[in-house]
């Protein structure tokens, strides 16, 4: 042995360890997804536009609910991989990027808003614009028309999120920041000097990239692919009808990712 070690220029140890037989490592046993795959299916047809992560977030508040433990996201995964129930992969790439953040550690330090249109199926259109807290993400206020939004609407907008976010007050406690993008609405004078006397610094992103005001967007794509796309909008008064219940269900069951998962009005809301 010593020879054969000194030929191969390797320790006598390691020859005899390899000589060894090996012990193969015992497999834990099967885990029982039977009793997962039907409560996924209700999730699943619940909210069709939602990936396995989400639906992962979903299941484990009702698990939690219930006193059992959390199960993982892989397990999700495969378990709906195996069912074909996994959406198709996004596949775009992003044609310009933006290195600036949004997003804030507290709430009420900046609010930002966009507007976006939703056709119906008799050729109606409701414009809606929103004002979205870069914290907690909650939609805080919002309004709707079957015509223009105007800049009228924005300050009405502005008024609107300012009373309910500070239970009936007219200006804010500390000046807040209002994005935006360069919109008509929203690059008024009127609404400008609107903004100002509440209270509000009115800041407009450049106009290129849009995911300078990504929080907005992203609500807004959101909105379109959970909600407005699998509804059945006969006309505006339709869509007037479940706007609420879209919000609604947005800010209080909706899991982000940005927030582990949880919905906008889980959180603790700092405001100091």
């Amino acid at each position: 042995m010593k020879t054969v070690a000194d030929a191969m220029g390797v320790a006598r140890s390691n020859l005899v360890e390899q000589s060894k037989p090996r012990k193969r490592k015992k497999r834990p046993p099967p885990v029982d997804d039977a009793w997962l795959l039907p409560r996924i299916r209700v999730l699943t047809d619940g909210r069709p536009s939602y990936g396995y992560r989400r639906l992962t977030a979903m299941l484990n508040r009702e698990l939690l609910a219930e006193g059992k433990p959390r199960v993982n996201p892989k397990r999700i995964y495969r378990i709906m991989r195996d069912a074909k129930l996994l959406l198709a992969r996004y596949t775009g790439k992003p044609t310009r990027t933006h290195d600036g953040q949004v997003v804030t550690l507290r709430s009420d330090l900046r609010w930002c808003s966009d507007s976006f249109e939703i056709r119906c199926r008799n050729g109606e259109r409701v414009q809606v614009a929103f004002a979205l807290d870069c914290c907690d993400r909650e939609v805080m206020a919002y309004v709707a028309t079957s015509a223009a939004i105007t800049g009228a609407m924005i300050r009405d907008l502005m008024a609107l999120t300012v009373e309910r976010r500070f239970a009936g007050a007219s200006t804010v406690p500390r000046p807040i920041e209002w994005l935006s993008d360069n919109g008509s609405p929203y690059t008024a004078n009127e609404t400008r000097a609107f903004g100002a006397s509440v209270g509000l610094l009115v800041r407009t992103t450049p106009a290129y990239p849009s995911e300078s005001n990504g929080m907005a967007e992203s609500l807004v794509k959101t909105l379109r692919r959970d909600y407005v796309y699998l509804s059945h909008l006969d006309g505006a008064e339709t869509v007037m009808h479940l706007l609420p219940s879209w919000l609604e269900d947005y800010n209080e069951v909706h899991p982000h990712k940005g927030l582990k998962m949880q919905s906008g009005l889980a959180p603790i809301r700092w405001t100091g």
